[in-house]
């Protein structure tokens, strides 16, 4: 059998590959290099390891067991102290649907072009003048805290 000519097709980063239609090299040419970093692990370290694993793994399952089981109680005493169970499911369900339709309204604001950049852009004005305005000066994130601070009492309704 004849050997064949491999024509090369430059890439980026000046890569080549065989033209279409051409013998490919032998498979030792196209083996990236080994690199030789040094492993951190020995192998004498994988039985002590794999015992840390499994020390922690089973510390981790049974704490996390309690507290799944206190979270699952606590909602349950919850639930069952709510009145108005239809209310509640109503919120939730109109809740996800504004998130759903907040994700779509995104969806296009984001497929037109040059838009996204420019709400990149609002975006950051807005943060820089909410830096200026609440945060720069001791006088004004005292403002912002008294501000914060009236909103939870109102939401609470405790004001």
């Amino acid at each position: 059998m004849a050997a064949t000519a491999c024509s090369t097709a430059p890439l980026l980063g000046g890569a080549r590959l065989p033209a279409v239609g051409a013998a490919l090299p032998p498979p030792s040419v196209l083996l990236l290099p080994q690199r030789n970093f040094p492993s951190p692990l020995r192998l004498h370290d994988a039985p002590r390891l794999s015992l840390l694993r499994a020390r922690a793994s089973s510390d981790d399952t049974s704490s996390s067991a309690a507290t799944g089981d206190e979270l699952i109680e606590d909602l349950k005493a919850k639930w069952d102290a709510v009145e108005n169970k239809s209310t509640v499911l109503t919120y939730a369900g109109g809740a996800i649907v504004a998130l759903w339709l907040s994700s779509v309204i995104v969806g296009a604001v984001n497929s037109v072009p040059l838009l996204p950049k420019f709400m990149e852009l609002v975006g950051l004005g807005y943060t820089g003048w909410f830096v200026y305005r609440y945060l720069l000066f001791k006088e004004s994130r005292k403002e912002l805290a008294d501000d914060v601070d009236s909103l939870k009492k109102r939401i609470a309704g405790t004001e």
